[in-house]
């Protein structure tokens, strides 16, 4: 086993090799208070984190499509904090979730460069099922969560390396700064996808109302960080942190190409919303709420780029007025705290009277899907049918579920140590707020009952915000009433029915840590992963690359209800490998036919560019004489006398290269 303390990364020994595993481990440095500054001082960093076609997507399971390409694209975002005695730091990723590799070896790559521990690096996901999986910490996770099997450790150090430096550039470039966060209710935009199971919680005390009435069922809460740089002219947008509850599921399974699904619209919506009143555009993350048993609002058989970007901008305009609001609530010198501990399953299932199941298991719900994307056929067929739990469980651990295969053939195929042993669990303070991390995608009332017991351990009026699939994907965590009902949610509930009560004490816990003191590290002494290696992540072609050239002329198609109008245009070029994804690809740019400039010619103007959400890059295979690609430009502005014309810009080698002009 290979084993890091900083330096060299663990996964070096693996990359572009044959091993059909990845042994790897890291000791973490540990958390401890650090030399007391006055005031505050913040950071922020923004990195792309597109991968070239061809990974598997995770989300879907089966179902997924692999990318093959981008309509928008995938970034992380990083906010840095120092007050106090803390520094802290986190990373908002547009991918399904975070993951324990990602958190321990990021923070192995920055402990010579920052003051930033492993438990203060919070790393969560806007939970998009159309970016890439395979970086996950468990074999079970990189095997299920997506459409293809397997670790890929060459992705996974792409991720590390890109994440680590964008933690650096924050926490180099930070500065005087001030913070706020609030909060504000978000309706209409956002349903419960399954109401039978949260309406058998007890807390829903008139199961004769309307389920879906908006108290009930959704969790509606956007909560936002923002942060303002302070400099000599005054203050200027740093950063913005949402937090919010609805799943990354606007577009369909069958897409088949990476996006950040509707949250790519959120954020987009923000950043330019604040732009707009300020002159200056900060990163701008967002990270999931307690979402689990939550999906956007679509128009029935709308699901697509168009719907999710309708969805998405609601949430970023009710974001985009939350900021603007949080202006007069800056504060320039905010308590900071971090609690972090690894609860180890192999040697701490008890807590606060509550044993979790030595073994862990998948429910037959789960093989149905869930509500707004059912597996066909099966899910109308008992147990896999949703409502059908076990009606004898007495001696069961697991209660009402039916375990797929059994209790004796699941852990022939799935073992125990293939499933998520460790869970890490995260608490950090900012001013009067804490936000609280799991690795599990949480229903509203389990979020409810988490940040409820939190609150039993915080100074009154402290605002509690609780945030799935941090720093690990682990499954669902349901109520027990919810878990009773054995929907989709409960079915993925791999540690049985009290598993909300069981991790609600620990984080009532670590509540109490960061009101007690600045840093509580209760981390393992040291991690390890044994995962099964499977690469998609090509190593760039040899040989001479072909020239670019388009292919064709342009073409128009008008809208439909599904999606908007586009151009499209198709063009030869190089392997996919051999271009930089995370780099730009594509602009658009226009002229008129006047004024007329010298030489009787007008000037190319830029329109848009692939940095934002209107331009779609896939690859179309080889042929002989090179790979086609595609370029739809979406919502496409029309002017009479107006020419249009794509640009192919100079990427990894390839020079820039204008299309012929189309109007």
């Amino acid at each position: 086993m290979n084993t890091t303390q900083g330096g060299a990364s663990p996964l070096t020994p693996f990359l572009g090799s044959g091993t059909r595993r990845a042994k790897f481990g890291v000791t973490p440095r540990r958390a401890g208070a650090l030399p007391r500054v006055d005031g505050l001082l913040a950071g922020a960093a923004e990195v792309d984190i597109t991968p070239p076609p061809g990974l598997p997507k995770a989300g879907y399971s089966a179902n997924a499509h692999t990318g093959n390409g981008f309509h928008t694209r995938l970034r992380a975002r990083v906010v840095h904090l120092r007050a106090g005695e803390v520094s802290m730091a986190h990373v908002a990723c547009d991918l399904l979730g975070g993951s324990s590799v990602l958190q321990h070896l990021v923070a192995a790559a920055v402990a010579e460069r920052t003051d930033i521990a492993l438990a203060g690096l919070m790393i969560g996901a806007t939970h998009t099922h159309a970016g890439p999986g395979q970086f996950l910490g468990t074999d079970f996770y990189n095997t299920f969560a997506s459409n293809k099997p397997g670790f890929d450790p060459d992705w996974t150090q792409y991720l590390v390396d890109r994440i680590s430096a964008a933690v650096v550039e924050a926490h180099d470039t930070r500065v005087p700064a001030r913070l706020a966060i609030g909060s504000a209710e978000v309706w209409g935009l956002t349903r419960n996808r399954s109401l039978d199971p949260h309406v058998h919680n007890d807390s829903v005390t008139d199961k004769r109302t309307d389920p879906q009435r908006k108290w009930v069922s959704v969790n509606p809460d956007l909560h936002l960080l923002r942060v303002d740089a302070i400099d000599g002219q005054g203050t200027r947008p740093l950063s913005a942190l949402a937090v919010f509850s609805v799943h990354g599921t606007g577009v369909p399974q069958t897409a088949d190409d990476y996006n950040a699904d509707l949250w790519a619209y959120v954020v987009n919506e923000l950043g330019d919303r604040i732009e707009t009143t300020s002159g200056t555009r900060p990163v701008v993350g967002a990270v999931q709420g307690t979402h689990a048993d939550v999906a956007p609002a679509l128009r029935p058989g709308l699901a697509g780029h168009l719907d999710a970007q309708r969805v998405g901008r609601g949430i970023g305009a009710e974001a985009a007025a939350l900021w603007d609001h949080l202006g007069d609530d800056l504060d320039g010198n905010p308590e900071l705290g971090i609690a972090f501990r690894e609860i180890d399953l192999d040697t701490a299932t008890a807590k606060a009277g509550v044993t979790l199941p030595r073994r862990p298991a998948v429910g037959a719900a789960l093989l149905a899907g869930a509500t707004e994307n059912l597996t066909p056929v099966i899910w109308r067929i008992p147990p896999f049918a949703p409502g059908h739990p076990k009606p004898h469980r007495r001696d069961d651990p697991h209660g009402a579920k039916w375990i797929v295969g059994s209790r004796w053939l699941q852990p022939i195929v799935a073992p125990t140590r293939s499933f998520p042993r460790v869970l890490p669990a995260q608490v950090l303070r900012i001013g009067d707020s804490v936000l609280a991390g799991l690795p599990f995608e949480i229903t509203v009332e389990t979020g409810r009952r988490f940040a409820s017991a939190m609150s039993a351990e915080l100074a009154a009026g402290t605002r509690v915000i609780v945030a799935s699939v941090t720093n690990e994907y682990s499954g669902y965590v349901t109520t027990p009433e919810e878990y009773g009902r054995q929907f989709y949610e409960g079915g993925h509930t791999i540690y049985g029915p009290r598993s909300q009560e069981f991790l609600g004490a620990h984080l009532a816990e670590l509540a109490a840590c960061v009101t007690a003191g600045p840093v509580t590290d209760e981390s393992l002494r040291s991690r390890s992963w044994n995962l099964q290696v499977k690469r998609y992540l090509t190593e760039v072609a040899t040989g001479r690359a072909p020239q670019r050239r388009f292919v064709g002329s342009a073409t128009f198609t008008d809208p439909t209800a599904r999606a908007s109008a586009w151009w499209q245009l198709e063009w030869i070029d190089a392997a996919p490998a051999a271009l930089a994804w995370d780099e730009p690809l594509v602009r658009i740019e226009a002229r008129d036919d006047a004024p007329l400039l010298e030489g009787g010619r007008t000037a190319w103007v830029r329109l848009t560019d692939d940095q934002r959400c209107d331009i779609e890059v896939t690859h179309h295979g080889e042929e002989a004489d090179g790979h086609r690609y595609r370029v739809r430009w979406f919502d496409p502005t029309h002017r009479a006398g107006r020419q249009y014309r794509v640009v192919l810009v100079a990427n990894a080698g390839r020079t820039e290269t204008p299309s012929p002009p189309f109007d």
